[in-house]
C-alpha cells in the first residue's frame, strides 16, 4: 500500500504543471505612450509585455493565443483617466446637492459599480479618483473591491474625502443652525496634520486640497488657505510618499499651490502665462478638465455651435493657450462624473480642438499621466510593464475620436472586451 501510495505520488510529480496563457499581437499601428510605432509584435505573458519589437525580429511561441491588428486598426497603452469622481453622475440628471444629501450611501456605490465598469470598457485601466463628493471613503471600498477582483473596473488611485476650508465648500443655502453633510472635509491650521494623516491611515493614495473655491461676498472663487497651511498639507503628505493635488481656478490660488509643492493643478481657469511658466518651471501638470466646464454649460441652456461661446470657454481657450505656449506639462483628465462615465474621450477631443496635437494628447493620457502618478509598471508599450492594451478602430494621431471606436481591451493581460469582428 506505502509502494503504490508513493509510486501515484512520483505519478502526480511528474505531470506537467498549469500552461501560463501566452498571447501574440501583431499590430500594423501602434503608439507606445511616446510615438507611432509600424509592424509591431507582442507577446504577453504572465500578465505583462514580455517582448515587443519588429514583427520581423520576434518568434511566435508555440500555442500562443495569436490576435492580428491590421491597419485599421491602432494599439494603445491603456489609457489613464487624471480626474474622475466615480461617485457621482451628471447634474443634468440630480444635482450636486442632491447626490450628496439625497441619495443613499448604498445608491451612490452601486452606480459607482456601473461608471467603473463603464470607464474600463472604453478602454480606460487606470483612473486617479479625486474626492469621494460627500460619500466619505466609498471610494476606497471600490478599489478594494476591484482589486480583488470582486467587480471589474480599472486600477483605482483615490483620494477619500479631500481636505477644504473651513466654512468654504457645499452644499450651501441653508440656515446657519441646520447641519448638512460636506463634501469632503473641514480643517484649518492646528488640525491640517491630523486631518491630512487620517485620511491617510483611512486608505487615501493622495491628497486632495481645495486651494480656492466659491466663497467670495459674490460667491465668486477666492483663495481658501494661505500658502503655509499649503505646505504643512503638502509636507505632511510627502512624508507618507504621497503627492497633494490641488482644486485651483483662480489665479492666486494656482500660485499658492504651486509654491506650495503640490504635483498637479486642477481645473486652472485663472492661469496666466506667468503662472503657467511657473508651473512649467516647477514641473507642476496641468488638468484643465475642459469636458466638465463645457458640460455644466450645455446643462444650463448653452447649445455648442448654435449660441455665442460663453465667457468661461473663452477664458478657458486662453489659458489652454497659453499653457501651450508657456511650455506646461498638460495631463488628460475630464472630471468625468460631472458627465457620463464611459465618455471619457470627450476630455481628449476637446483638447485638440483647444490646439493641442493628437499625439500629444495620446500622450497626456498614457505615458505623461503614469509619470506624473509615480506608475512606472504602465502607460507605455514597453518590455516588462503590465499589459494594459486597448485596440481601436482608426487612427487617433489622424482623428482623435477614432479612442471612441474600442475593440479590444486588455487589463493585467487579461481580456476585458474583444469586439474584433469577422475579418478585422
Amino acid at each position: 500500500m506505502r509502494i503504490r501510495s508513493l509510486l501515484l505520488l512520483l505519478l502526480i510529480l511528474a505531470l506537467p504543471g498549469p500552461v501560463q496563457a501566452q498571447v501574440v499581437i501583431d499590430a500594423a499601428r501602434a503608439f507606445d505612450g511616446e510615438a507611432m510605432r509600424h509592424d509591431v509584435r507582442l507577446v504577453i505573458r504572465d500578465g505583462r509585455i514580455a517582448e515587443i519589437g519588429p514583427r520581423s525580429e520576434i518568434a511566435v511561441p508555440r500555442e500562443a493565443e495569436r490576435i492580428t491588428l491590421d491597419d485599421r486598426h491602432t494599439l494603445l497603452p491603456g489609457l489613464i483617466e487624471g480626474h474622475s469622481h466615480i461617485l457621482l453622475h451628471p447634474y443634468s440628471e440630480t444635482s450636486w446637492n442632491d447626490q450628496v444629501l439625497v441619495e443613499s450611501r448604498a445608491e451612490r456605490v452601486a452606480r459607482a459599480v456601473v461608471h467603473v465598469d463603464r470607464s474600463l470598457q472604453a478602454g480606460f485601466t487606470t483612473m486617479r479618483d479625486l474626492g469621494s463628493e460627500g460619500a466619505d471613503y466609498a471610494d476606497v471600498g471600490v478599489r478594494t473591491a476591484i482589486n480583488k477582483g470582486i467587480i471589474p473596473g480599472p486600477d483605482l488611485l483615490v483620494a477619500g474625502r479631500a481636505i477644504v476650508a473651513t466654512g468654504s465648500y457645499g452644499p450651501r443655502g441653508f440656515h446657519p443652525e441646520v447641519s448638512v453633510p460636506l463634501g469632503a472635509e473641514p480643517a484649518d491650521a492646528g488640525d491640517l496634520v491630523r486631518v491630512t494623516r487620517d485620511q491617510i491611515g483611512k486608505g487615501a493614495d493622495f491628497i486632495k486640497v481645495y486651494a480656492d473655491y466659491r466663497w467670495g461676498p459674490d460667491g465668486e472663487a477666492r483663495p481658501t488657505f494661505s500658502v503655509d497651511e499649503l505646505r504643512t498639507i503638502v509636507e505632511t503628505a510627502a512624508s507618507s510618499g504621497r503627492q497633494t493635488v490641488a482644486h485651483a481656478a483662480t489665479t492666486e490660488g494656482m500660485r499658492r499651490a504651486i509654491e506650495a509643492g503640490v504635483t498637479t493643478i486642477e481645473h486652472g481657469d485663472g492661469g496666466t502665462p506667468e503662472v503657467f511658466a511657473l508651473m512649467a518651471r516647477e514641473g507642476v501638470v496641468w488638468y484643465p478638465t475642459l469636458a466638465a466646464v463645457e458640460s455644466i454649460l450645455s446643462y444650463r441652456g448653452w447649445r455648442k455651435g448654435m449660441d455665442p461661446v460663453p465667457e468661461r470657454i473663452a477664458r478657458k481657450k486662453v489659458a489652454f493657450a497659453s499653457a501651450l505656449e508657456a511650455g506646461t506639462a498638460i495631463g488628460m483628465g475630464g472630471d468625468v462624473g460631472v458627465y457620463h462615465h464611459g465618455e471619457n474621450a470627450l476630455e481628449m477631443e476637446l483638447m485638440v480642438e483647444y490646439g493641442m496635437q493628437p499625439l500629444a494628447v495620446l500622450h497626456a493620457a498614457t505615458a505623461l499621466n503614469a509619470d506624473r502618478f509615480d506608475l512606472s509598471d504602465r502607460g507605455r508599450l514597453n518590455r516588462g510593464l503590465r499589459a494594459d492594451l486597448v485596440a481601436v478602430r482608426g487612427d487617433p494621431s489622424q482623428d482623435i475620436s477614432a479612442v471612441r471606436d474600442v475593440a479590444l481591451v486588455i487589463q493585467r493581460g487579461m481580456m476585458v472586451r474583444n469586439e474584433l469582428g469577422d475579418g478585422e
